[in-house]
């Protein structure tokens, strides 16, 4: 008996050390999550802004409707990282959640129901779905007062700018939203 507890006190702290290495990539993962994911809303909001100067809010939808993606697209080439936005309550088709997404925006919105700060929201954690693992992360994406000239309510929004809408989005269901409400989030992911 005495051999086993022996045995076992050395394991232990083997075992949490060995546990280190793990903690350490997973935290370097959440470290370049984040410089990834905030990499993009500032560029975005920076060109939304040129374009509201040069052409009015109307003309101003393609920058999220093309630029975004884009923007998207060419960050996920060169970091590695699969990204993209997702709302619960979307205007892009493209941007349905998948089950984690979903449960993730959830939990923001409670959180910041609560009195978080809805800048700060974020979640990162490694996740294995049908065998495959990969590191996934989130960072809300709260409506700013810019946002709200195309997402807010019915009063915020020009009778040209929903037409517009209307006509891109037949299905939008990203309207209704107030300062500082999560209008979504960056999501983004790395497979190993």
């Amino acid at each position: 008996m005495e051999l086993k507890h022996v045995v076992l006190s050395v394991m232990m702290p083997a075992m949490a050390f060995a546990a280190l290495p793990a903690a350490a990539e997973e935290f370097a993962l959440l470290q370049e999550a984040r410089t990834v994911a905030s990499s993009i809303p500032p560029r975005l909001v920076g060109v939304l802004q040129q374009e509201i100067e040069k052409n009015g809010v109307e003309g101003a939808i393609g920058v999220c409707r093309e630029k975004a993606p884009q923007m998207a697209k060419e960050a996920s080439e060169k970091t590695g990282w699969q990204i993209r936005r997702v709302s619960l309550k979307n205007r892009n088709p493209k941007a349905v959640p998948d089950a984690w997404e979903a449960a993730v925006l959830q939990d923001f919105d409670r959180r910041a129901a609560a009195g978080e700060d809805p800048r700060q929201l974020e979640r990162g954690e490694m996740v294995s779905e049908n065998g495959v693992h990969s590191y996934r992360y989130m960072k809300a994406l709260p409506t700013q007062q810019l946002c709200l000239s195309c997402h807010g309510g019915p009063n915020d929004i020009a009778p040209a700018v929903k037409a517009r809408l209307a006509e891109l989005y037949p299905a939008d269901k990203a309207t209704g939203y107030s300062l500082n409400q999560i209008r979504g989030a960056m999501t983004i992911r790395r497979t190993f």
